[in-house]
């Protein structure tokens, strides 16, 4: 599982409990659930590998994975599958009960993602909304009794985020899913509406960062990271061009790998500031 993947993640499960404590949560719960989200990470990376291989085998880009190549075989993928989703169960039991009756359908949402693109070219939303789920994690693993607003509109604004640059990160691959019947926004919408999807998914994003602080009732900082945000969604959109794909690794871990310990940063700021 790459690193960048976890960096996506994790800094809004941990914001989700910045927002839920006001301020520092507890050690134990932020242990149990850093714990429990680079677990549900790596189980879903490595299902997604496995449901993938037969397009994987197929497609250039992926020819090289483990699993395509038999450096990794698939009885040890399901076993580590296995693996990591028990971790994640167990880290969930330590947080507390809603935790851990959340866990199952927490991985089963998360691994549904893999076999949406053969059916919907709505699967990047999915896979947006998957990552959205951190904030609400990290708010239920500090207080399971009651949710405000906040944590909801940071899961939207993810969702968002993640949608626009799975898009782009999908542009790399529109020629292999047309070919094999894959339901990408780039194949089945073509690259012209997707630029445009992926705009006014950032759009959303923005507006949804701007209502998460005042919902929350965070001070200046928030809003000042709101719009580098805004700043740094632009130049990733402009960064795009479906005929030109040089940068779209810059555009997809470079930017967005800043954006999430950049919200986490806001959100801690604004509380405490």
């Amino acid at each position: 599982s790459k690193i960048e993947h976890s960096i996506f993640a994790l800094p809004y499960a941990w914001a989700g409990a910045f927002l839920a404590a006001r301020g520092l949560p507890p050690l134990r719960s932020l242990i149990f659930l850093t714990i429990g989200m680079v677990a549900a990470r790596s189980f879903s990376m490595a299902f997604n590998r496995l449901v993938d291989l037969p397009f994987d085998r197929d497609n250039p880009r992926t020819s090289d994975r483990p699993l395509v190549t038999g450096a990794i075989n698939k009885a040890q993928t399901w076993a580590f599958c296995g693996v990591m989703a028990l971790i994640f169960i167990l880290a969930c039991a330590c947080l507390n009960s809603l935790c851990l009756w959340l866990a199952v359908p927490a991985l089963l949402f998360a691994a549904a993602y893999s076999l949406l693109k053969r059916v919907t070219a709505l699967c990047h939303f999915w896979l947006g909304a998957t990552l959205g789920l951190a904030p609400l994690a990290g708010w239920i693993s500090v207080n399971p009794a009651g949710m405000d607003l906040s944590p909801v509109l940071l899961f939207l604004a993810v969702t968002f985020w993640v949608g626009a640059f799975d898009i782009y990160y999908a542009f790399q691959d529109l020629d292999f899913d047309l070919a094999f019947d894959l339901r990408s926004v780039p194949s089945v919408y073509g690259p012209d509406t997707s630029l445009a999807l992926a705009a006014f998914s950032h759009v959303m994003t923005a507006i949804f960062l701007l209502l998460t602080g005042l919902a929350a009732g965070l001070s200046w900082p928030w809003y000042v990271i709101c719009l580098g945000i805004a700043a740094l969604l632009l130049l990733e959109h402009r960064l795009m061009r479906p005929q030109d794909l040089r940068h779209v690794n810059t555009a997809f871990f470079t930017l967005n790998g800043i954006i999430s310990p950049v919200v986490l940063a806001g959100v801690i700021l604004g509380i405490y500031l």
